[in-house]
């Protein structure tokens, strides 16, 4: 289980990116977290896995202070917290294959990793993180001769790489269409029930908030605003949107249906 305990991130200009924000992540939920641009869902994210350290609170991973960690401790909590960026962060001249080999090298000695020597039973497990996202015949081809929602997939293969018990993803589908938003999701929840993995991670949409999470959080100016289950987030009121959105905020669909459902 992840616990966030009141955990604070004000940068060195001043800037109040999140105030005092607690909440848990229970074994096998998929949460996602919603708000505007400049929320702090970001933040929130990377401070959890220590890529932006927090300025106070505790974030505490199976029983470990990931806030008090060392370095050595701190990379070995990492292997656990799978990583997906919104703008998929892959060495585009790299190949697909060693993009998702990547993943494991938290697992190897420094000199090995410097080298880029993997295993065979690694490549096996490369090969077959790709088979799981669908695209196995893209191995071989460079990350940046693929599409953007095949680029996000490699994202989440490499992620798998790890072995995690819990998958960080922000902002997944921010630059992909709502089809490719729906693939992407899907491939996240089939992790999430299939192998038991959790997801926290943040969307905007709501019409795809409302299929794939178990529960929400809403952050507004770096404050948890709201919180609620799958059900009473497809009840949202507009007090309840305009107090996560602003006053001014409109509803907006991301292409599907109340009732629909992803293929």
């Amino acid at each position: 289980m992840l616990e966030v305990k009141n955990l604070t991130k004000i940068y060195d200009d001043g800037t109040v990116a999140l105030k005092n924000v607690s909440f848990e992540v229970r074994d096998g939920e998929f949460l996602i977290i919603i708000g505007l641009s400049g929320s702090g869902k970001s933040t929130l994210l990377r401070c959890i896995n220590r890529l932006i350290e927090p300025t106070e609170g505790e974030i505490i991973w199976d029983g470990v202070n990931v806030t008090a960690a060392e370095a050595e401790e701190l990379r070995a909590i990492r292997r656990q917290i799978g990583m997906i960026f919104q703008q998929f962060n892959l060495v585009k001249r790299s190949s697909v294959l060693n993009n998702v080999l990547s993943g494991r090298l938290g697992y190897m000695n420094p000199w090995s990793s410097l080298l880029y020597r993997f295993s065979a039973e690694d490549l096996r497990r490369a090969q077959e993180a790709l088979e799981r996202v669908g695209i196995p015949e893209q191995a071989r081809k460079r990350a940046d001769e693929l599409s953007g929602g095949q680029q996000q997939r490699v994202g989440i293969a490499r992620a798998l790489m790890q072995e995690p018990k819990i998958i960080l993803a922000d902002e997944p589908v921010a630059s992909l269409d709502p089809v490719l938003a729906v693939s992407i999701l899907s491939h996240l929840q089939q992790l999430n029930q299939e192998d038991g993995i959790s997801i926290l991670c943040s969307l905007h949409y709501l019409d795809l908030v409302k299929i794939y999470a178990t529960r929400v959080i809403g952050l507004r100016g770096g404050e948890i605003v709201y919180r609620g289950t799958r059900e009473q987030i497809r009840r949202m009121t507009d007090a309840e949107f305009k107090e996560i959105y602003g006053a001014e905020a409109v509803r907006i669909s991301a292409g599907l249906g109340e009732g629909d459902e992803p293929a």
